[in-house]
């Protein structure tokens, strides 16, 4: 039996040359066949020109992603075990190889694998199934994961509403081996992390703030620090080791806050130097201000804001009245590590929101650095979209 085909209407396989992963909804003229949720159809241009494969999901509003933009290849097990090993392999001398190194060994799209993410803690690998079209070789994707890694435990965390978008229910727990302890300790350049894969955020660390982790390590020394979406610690270790006086901080979580205060200990760090503060961000910023508390370093490290385009114009209120929020906070000299990790919010449009954001502080700043996502979460040309992480580095004159 043939494959099923998805013709593009005229003009719209320009994405597709330039090899972008993505086919839209409204870029389908016609479907020929009748393909479920996640099977390989053909790519065709109006004039019939077959464009390359991809898993088919018609829940979603992208409704194909690219598999592969050769005529010629096919879809296979055989060609999911080959990019998932180049994955890996492309990860060696990125990151630490040692017994308890932590990377992201497949990033999606930008690993030629659509809706699959890979992560490794140590000795557990912890695997998102994402789209309709990993779902469907979810068995074929464990025994390649099981083929590179034979000792490990492999262990899902597809726990997230991004799937309910590909037609999908959230699903988590073990996949292969046996499963990981409650928590996985990991090292970062010679920082120490326990990591709760089963249950914290993403897949238990937030790995794409590695380098942005270490420059701030970098700047700490004799720094008094604020920490803002704190999560389970990461600047706070890293500035507390390279030199900060003290840091504050802020997190909702109290499981959250329960870990970093477990990652102090696992660090040496002196528990005086840190002070925790539980509650909602904004709230406890604007009283930080109130009371006439200020700092040499600040970090803001929020979670998404913006989930699609039409949420973006909320989401700028947002980090716009956060960042006025920081530069309130900071003395001169104090320098501010902002970030945003809303892929559809724009890099100038970021920017312009925390220039606003200094203006009604007020306080005069200056860009002094520029941080993104590490080099095992790489961005494909073809794929711009791959780049979500943006961080500005700001010095308070």
């Amino acid at each position: 039996m043939s494959e099923p085909r998805v013709v593009l209407h005229p003009g719209r396989q320009r994405p597709i040359v330039r090899r972008h992963p993505w086919v839209l909804s409204g870029a389908i003229a016609r479907v020929e066949g009748d393909p479920g949720p996640g099977d390989t159809v053909q790519v065709v241009d109006h004039e019939g020109g077959l464009r390359g494969r991809g898993a088919w999901s018609p829940a979603s509003q992208i409704s194909v992603r690219m598999w592969t933009f050769e005529p010629d290849e096919e879809v296979s097990a055989a060609l999911l075990r080959r990019r998932l090993a180049a994955a890996v392999a492309a990860r060696r001398g990125l990151v630490g190889d040692g017994p308890s190194s932590a990377c992201r060994l497949v990033y999606s799209e930008s690993d030629g694998l659509p809706g699959l993410i890979v992560d490794r803690y140590a000795d557990t690998i912890v695997g998102q199934l994402l789209s309709a079209g990993a779902e469907r070789w979810r068995r074929e994707i464990v025994a390649a994961l099981v083929e590179c890694f034979p000792a490990a435990a492999v262990w899902e965390r597809s726990d997230v509403e991004l799937r309910r978008k590909e037609g999908l229910e959230p699903r988590a727990g073990p996949l292969a081996g046996a499963a990981p302890p409650e928590l996985v300790e990991i090292d970062e350049d010679g920082l120490r992390f326990a990591v709760d894969v089963r249950g914290g955020q993403k897949t238990g660390f937030y790995l794409d703030q590695r380098d942005s982790r270490a420059a701030v390590s970098a700047h700490a020394a004799g720094r008094r620090a604020l920490n803002a979406f704190a999560y389970t610690g990461g600047f706070a270790i890293a500035a507390l080791r390279n030199g900060a006086t003290s840091v504050t901080n802020v997190e909702s979580s109290r499981a959250a806050l329960d870990l970093l205060d477990r990652n102090v200990a696992l660090n040496g760090i002196e528990p005086a130097r840190v002070e925790n503060l539980r509650g909602d961000a904004f709230r406890l910023l604007r009283e930080l201000d109130a009371a006439g508390r200020r700092f040499d370093l600040v970090v803001l490290d929020p979670p998404r804001f913006a989930d699609s385009r039409d949420q973006v114009a909320r989401a700028a209120r947002g980090y716009k009245d956060v960042n006025r929020l920081a530069f309130r906070l900071l003395d001169p000299g104090g320098l501010l590590y902002t970030f945003s990790c809303s892929g559809h919010l724009h890099p100038d449009l970021f920017q312009k929101i925390v220039a606003d954001a200094a203006l009604d502080a007020p306080r005069e700043a200056r860009i002094v650095g520029r941080l993104a996502q590490p080099a095992d979460h790489p961005v494909a040309l073809g794929f711009p979209e791959s780049a979500y992480l943006k961080g500005l580095v700001c010095r308070v004159s």
